[in-house]
């Protein structure tokens, strides 16, 4: 992919580029931030098409990473978000708006190293698996139209309290 791996084990990135693209190449952002240990906040990725492996690996062992990038896209490809997050250990909010993950590995090991718990934002006609590959066992979850387009920590439940949340997973 045209971008592939661009930042692989640049420790010392603190903060990403903007990757303001609305249409994925296959495997265009593979592996872009894989080990790039001192990254904190993810770019926005506002991509509704994607392509095969276009997010794969893309933030590897971000173990600084305390928030997600919102995940707009309705339809996935094949492994497209196959190790997105994984090792993400401070990431414990998600907002994912896919309407069907029975793409070929499109979540495969996604989510693996995650936070114990956190709230998972899904879209409701989505049929999400239990664990690494599609809602951590242990994370709430709620509406993705809880959210706001402007401000994804002001949407849904953020009083502690657990209004807004359907249950827990696992």
């Amino acid at each position: 992919g045209c971008y592939e791996s661009m930042f692989y084990n640049c420790t010392a990135l603190a903060s990403a580029p903007e990757l303001p693209a609305k249409q994925m190449a296959q495997s265009c952002y593979a592996n872009m931030f894989y080990y790039c240990s001192s990254l904190t906040t993810p770019p926005e990725l506002p991509a509704m098409s994607l392509a095969s492996a276009c997010y794969e690996y893309m933030f590897h062992s971000c173990s600084s990473m305390t928030k997600a990038p919102v995940l707009p896209a309705k339809i996935l490809a094949s492994n497209c978000y196959h190790g997105m997050l994984y090792g993400c250990s401070l990431i414990n909010e998600i907002y994912c708006d896919a309407e069907d993950i029975g793409t070929y590995r499109c979540t495969t090991n996604w989510l693996y190293g995650v936070a114990k718990s956190g709230v998972f934002y899904a879209n409701p006609v989505c049929n999400w698996a239990v664990g690494y590959d599609g809602i951590p066992t242990g994370w709430k979850i709620s509406d993705y139209s809880n959210k706001t387009d402007s401000d994804p920590d002001s949407g849904g439940d953020d009083d502690g309290k657990g209004e807004g949340e359907d249950f827990i997973w696992g």
